[in-house]
Parts: C-alpha cells; structure tokens; sequence
C-alpha cells in the first residue's frame, strides 16, 4: 500500500482507505473464484494497482468521461482507476461470468458509484466511449478493430516485452511509453503503455 501513496501523494484519505481494502478483498474473493495467480497476490500492490495505475501517469481522464474496460478480468486497470478519477465513469467488461460476479462483490464493497461491470463481448457494447483501455488481453490490432464503431478518443493499453511484431502492421498513430520512466521497481523493467490515437 505504501507503495501507491508514494507515487500518488495526492490521494484523499477515502481513496486511501478504498485502496487499502482492495487487498483484503482480493485475497477473500481469490479463494472462492480465482481471479489472480496466487504468486502475483504477494505482489499484488505492485502487480495489478500500481501497474493499473500506470495508465495515469499517461492520461488524466476527466469529470463526466466514460472509459471502457475491455477484457477487466478481475477488475484491473478498472477499479484501481476508478477509484484514482472518482468522476469519470467505467465500464467494466468481460465475457466470464464468474469474473464479472468477483468485480461487483469488490465495488459494492468500496461503494464505488462510478463503475459499471458487464459480462459480455467488449464489441456488443453500444454505448458511446471516451476511451478504451485494457491490460495485456488481445493484440493492439484486435482492439483497434473491436473499437471501431466505438470511436474512442484513444485506446490505452498496459503490454510488456518486445511489440515490434503486434505493432508493425498498425496504420494508426501509436504511441509507447515506458514505465521505467515513472516507477523503479524490476517489474516495470519491460512494461509499456500503448497509445493508439
């Protein structure tokens, strides 16, 4: 937790204590439905909501926006950025149930009234978006694609390792930044946010 006040220094002490019980109930959840890899629990802070979070560093999404989560899982980058931009709403999407079901439990919980979570195929979703972001769930090509109809400001997504292959068949503008530049833990060695305008 420590870790999340020392590169978000500004954070109310609501989004502080939302923070901290986000471990708690993860670690309650996991047990009935598994959502994250018991190893990456350890890290969970580093691994899944500073690395959500990363996504600020990027962009700073406004009051009254509507950012979609493609592929949230157990509700990562969503809920920690949720949690991050109180006024701007999420929608929070994935295609397994059980997930889905993980995700509510934990907004109801912190009494998030900024997040919507739907199990369902991200390209069914109809209504209109400002972004899309996403953490490792389908190449930069897919999500181009399912977002189409969309017409998102930007699509933001969280990947790591080498993406010359995934990316070099994009006509669209892309943009790569490093997270080694904000953070100097090991993990984020090789982590990347793609911007696609």
């Amino acid at each position: 937790m420590e870790l999340i006040t020392h590169y978000f220094s500004n954070l109310t002490e609501e989004q502080k204590n939302q923070f901290a019980q986000l471990l708690p109930l993860y670690t309650f959840w996991n047990e009935k439905i598994n959502v994250i890899s018991r190893k990456d629990l350890d890290n969970f802070y580093e691994r899944h909501v500073l690395h959500s979070l990363s996504i600020a560093k990027v962009i700073s999404f406004q009051s009254g926006e509507t950012v979609l989560d493609i592929g949230t899982g157990g509700g990562f980058p969503g809920i920690p950025l949720a949690i991050l931009f109180p006024d701007t709403n999420f929608i929070l999407v994935d295609s397994i149930q059980k997930k889905i079901t993980v995700v509510n439990e934990v907004v109801k919980a912190l009494d998030l009234k900024n997040i919507t979570a739907i199990a369902e195929r991200a390209e069914n979703i109809q209504q209109p978006i400002d972004y899309i972001v996403t953490r490792a769930v389908a190449k930069m090509s897919d999500l181009i694609y399912w977002s189409k109809n969309k017409h998102p400001k930007k699509i933001i997504a969280l990947k790591g390792g080498d993406l010359k292959e995934e990316l070099a068949l994009i006509k669209k503008h892309i943009q790569l930044i490093e997270l080694k530049d904000f953070f100097e833990e090991d993990f984020f060695e090789t982590k990347m946010v793609v911007v696609s305008n």
